[in-house]
């Protein structure tokens, strides 16, 4: 029995002979199933090809990623904090370099994840790491590919982790969320966006997307809910998805002038 892996989102899939016949999350309108059809691997074989590269992004924040660029090629972040460690958004690849590193900075507290396309190896990711619970928004549950006990969907607005706090803005998924941590940067906090919002090649704006890779847009009423939903908080700096995707400062006055830039285009 194997956990197969998509090779094009790469979301972990509950144990079976043979692979699935479909990759639901690929099928949707928001990812794609490439032209030469539904691939898939395991982690056993990707470990032979892949490694995991981690990055130091800020005191108290390390990236990780996939080398080579396997699936979407998100990062990851491991997030330092006073009542723990999160790991933000998963890997498909879970390693044993990575699982000693992250042991000897005291385990982790708790997975959040943003929504389904970055849920990937996530119940493996909990099982190398303590059993640790994964956070996920109940709006989203029905993609879970591979279920098990640690899982915590969350209901509601807001969820508490420690001194961290998820905030479901919809959008993207309708759970997708973003991850409040306001002890970082020196107390001037910091926004874990995923895809929720991404920030833009001239870090200068984040923008707004049903689907990226088939450039669907959002209408200004999901725009609007997710600049509100984060507009209580304080943050300087937003960690988007991918490498070097990061808003160093001013991050809430971004959110700002982005969503109001979007919602002009749309309406002319």
């Amino acid at each position: 029995m194997t956990h197969f892996i998509c090779t094009t989102c790469g979301t972990q899939f509950s144990e079976s002979d043979e692979p699935p016949p479909t990759c639901p999350i690929c099928e949707d309108d928001r990812q794609f199933v490439p032209q030469s059809g539904q691939e898939w691997t395991d982690m056993a074989t990707l470990g032979q090809t892949h490694s995991l590269v981690w990055n130091e992004e800020a005191e108290g924040v390390h990236s990780l990623q996939l080398s080579p660029s396997f699936g979407i090629g998100q990062r990851a972040f491991l997030i330092e904090g006073p009542d723990g460690n999160i790991l933000w958004d998963c890997l498909s690849l879970v390693d044993e370099a990575s699982k000693a590193r992250i042991a000897a900075i005291g385990g982790l507290s708790a997975i959040a994840i943003s929504h389904p396309h970055f849920y990937s190896s996530m119940i493996g990711w909990s099982a190398a790491c303590g059993n640790a619970p994964v956070h996920i928004h109940a709006d989203d549950a029905q993609w879970v590919q591979r279920s098990g006990s640690a899982l915590r969907p969350w209901t509601g607005e807001t969820l508490r982790i420690g001194q961290a706090t998820m905030i479901g803005c919809g959008g993207h998924f309708d759970g997708s969320s973003v991850l409040h941590c306001p002890w970082l940067e020196g107390g001037r906090g910091a926004l874990f966006v995923g895809d929720t919002m991404q920030v833009t090649m001239d870090r200068r704006f984040v923008s707004f997307m049903r689907s990226y890779p088939n450039l669907i847009p959002l209408d200004a009423k999901a725009v609007t809910a997710i600049s509100q939903a984060v507009q209580p908080y304080r943050f300087e700096t937003i960690y988007s998805a991918f490498p070097g995707r990061t808003v160093e400062s001013d991050g809430n006055r971004v959110v700002e002038r982005s969503a109001e830039r979007y919602l002009k285009a749309i309406a002319s």
